[in-house]
């Protein structure tokens, strides 16, 4: 009768337990879903990665990781930024759901799946996930990635990707970019100057804006002839 009792109470503890995660898991993914909601429209105040960066900084006072982030709305963006952006990073961004199958195809018969990310779902990665790479989160981006792509307009996707993306150490968004490395307001940045910061973002801590290698420069160089091939600033307009 007592190992009758007790085998009956552990499967009610598992039964509460399970009940429990499973509105944890709905509260979640209700917060989540507003928080996709509100910033459809309102400035991003931080992301998962800067405040990871903050917390970093704060365990190790002595090692300079401040974040420098300044929001910038999509009329103040330059839209050579954008479109070397997309030259850069996808190429196919106006057309895909968020996942672009044909480069994911590409990149897994080259190199596994490095490089087959899209600008959404870095989007997802860099505001709500974290870098490390495993299994877990590239399901989790996957899932946030299609909310994203279903509440948000593909001009938003792109105005808070060229916000938070990371261009150094601590250095999140082209104004804050634009002030570090040119000394200057994001707004009177040059064609050369966005392909330059484009061509840093696959790893911005080894390749740097303020010292370009060989290597940035032959991407910069790249970039420019992309932008001119897509057709220019009017290539945004497949964003409307």
């Amino acid at each position: 009768m007592a190992k009758r009792r007790r085998k009956s109470h552990r499967k009610g503890i598992i039964k509460t337990t399970l009940v429990w995660l499973f509105k944890g898991f709905l509260l979640l993914f209700a917060l989540l879903l507003l928080l996709i909601l509100v910033f459809r429209w309102i400035p991003i105040p931080t992301s998962s990665f800067m405040l990871q960066q903050s917390y970093a900084a704060w365990q190790d006072p002595q090692h300079n990781r401040e974040v420098r982030y300044w929001w910038l709305d999509w009329e103040d963006i330059p839209k050579n930024a954008a479109l070397a952006v997309i030259a850069a990073e996808d190429q196919r961004f106006p057309d895909h759901w968020g996942m672009d199958l044909k480069e994911l195809q590409r990149a897994i018969e080259q190199n596994g799946v490095r490089g087959a990310s899209t600008i959404t779902q870095q989007v997802a990665k860099n505001l709500f996930l974290w870098g490390a790479r495993s299994y877990v989160r590239k399901g989790l981006e996957a899932g946030i990635t299609l909310l994203i792509e279903g509440m948000w307009p593909k001009q938003r996707i792109l105005e808070v990707y060229l916000n938070i993306a990371q261009f150094g150490d601590g250095i999140y968004g082209l104004n804050a970019a634009s002030r570090k490395y040119f000394h200057k307001d994001a707004r009177k940045m040059t064609r050369n100057q966005s392909a330059l910061l484009a061509a840093v973002l696959p790893n911005p801590i080894i390749y740097k804006v303020a010292k370009p290698s060989k290597k940035v420069r032959r991407q910069q160089r790249w970039i420019l002839k992309q932008m001119q091939q897509l057709g220019g600033i009017r290539y945004l307009d497949k964003l409307q």
